[in-house]
């Protein structure tokens, strides 16, 4: 079989399929799970400077064609989370730890503190005032956190960013300014769900994240605008429920993609994915650099 093994954002993953950032990421042995079930690399689950509570439910409602949640970054702070990313890295694969804050200061005292594999930097987080997409869609900030963590970590630091923008491009090149070592495209699109009966909002915060099948297009789209044009290496995540959605994202130029809403379906995800691909690049006489942005380079010609 073809081997799945790549470098990308500067680490070395033994496949291409990754735990995206979530509820699933809240311990080490949620992470240990996904690792041990066929994972390449885990994401943790977003951690800031305080322990936050989140937005009062409901906090996730299931939409046509995917979920939508507004959980408000609930977590422990980063002060609490260390003996969780210390006991996912026993399963031996590399640990992205999920980090926010309010300013480029912020982020680097976060990235100063926890020690992980990488760092991915959530700027596009579209449910969180003061945090994630309010400050990622704007260029200039997105350069100067990615600077800021940069400066403060001796990891890789990988930009999630926001599809709630006019132009996604804009923001990876950011981000590539500021010394990125990769982009993650995309996180969820801002939506919300009304109860007819009602006339209420269902979504206690009103509006939230879309997630699942039905943003795969979009996620596509800006991973391919974003390969085709940024010299770091983008990681797509957004819709991907199986091996097909994978192989599009990679050929649109994911070096690696990330899995999350998808889960609910159970772990076994990771080695369908995986096994998938495998098959797929050997009945097609392939390599995985081969597939990765054979998309765009196909339009050169």
């Amino acid at each position: 079989m073809p081997s799945l093994s790549i470098h990308a954002g500067g680490l070395d993953l033994a496949n291409p399929v990754l735990l995206a950032a979530g509820i699933l990421g809240t311990t080490g042995a949620s992470l240990c799970r996904a690792a041990r079930s066929g994972a390449g690399g885990v994401v943790t689950k977003s951690v800031g400077s305080t322990p936050r509570e989140g937005h009062p439910g409901p906090c996730i409602v299931a939409v046509q064609g995917g979920l939508l949640n507004a959980m408000g970054l609930p977590n422990p702070s980063y002060r609490n989370f260390q003996e969780e990313i210390d006991a996912a890295r026993l399963a031996g694969v590399p640990v992205i730890a999920s980090i926010f804050g309010s300013s480029p200061a912020e982020f680097a005292q976060i990235a100063r503190s926890l020690k992980a594999d990488a760092f991915e930097l959530n700027l596009s987080c579209p449910h969180a005032e003061k945090f994630g997409s309010e400050l990622g869609r704007y260029p200039d900030m997105v350069e100067s956190v990615t600077g800021a963590v940069k400066a403060a970590a001796d990891v890789p630091v990988w930009v999630k960013l926001t599809p709630n923008t006019a132009d996604i491009l804009e923001l990876g090149l950011a981000a590539q300014r500021g010394g990125a070592s990769a982009v993650v495209a995309i996180n969820t699109l801002k939506a919300m769900a009304i109860d007819i009966e009602s006339g209420y909002p269902i979504l206690g915060n009103r509006f939230g994240g879309l997630s699942g099948p039905a943003i795969k297009p979009v996620a596509v789209r800006c991973v391919y605008d974003l390969a085709s044009q940024l010299e770091i290496p983008v990681i797509g995540v957004g819709g991907i429920s199986s091996w097909e959605d994978a192989a599009e994202m990679i050929m649109a130029g994911a070096r690696a993609v990330q899995v999350g809403t998808a889960l609910q379906d159970g772990y076994g995800i990771f080695k369908d994915i995986a096994s998938g691909l495998e098959r797929y690049l050997e009945r097609k006489s392939m390599s995985l650099e081969d597939l990765c942005g054979l998309a765009w380079r196909r339009k050169q010609h």
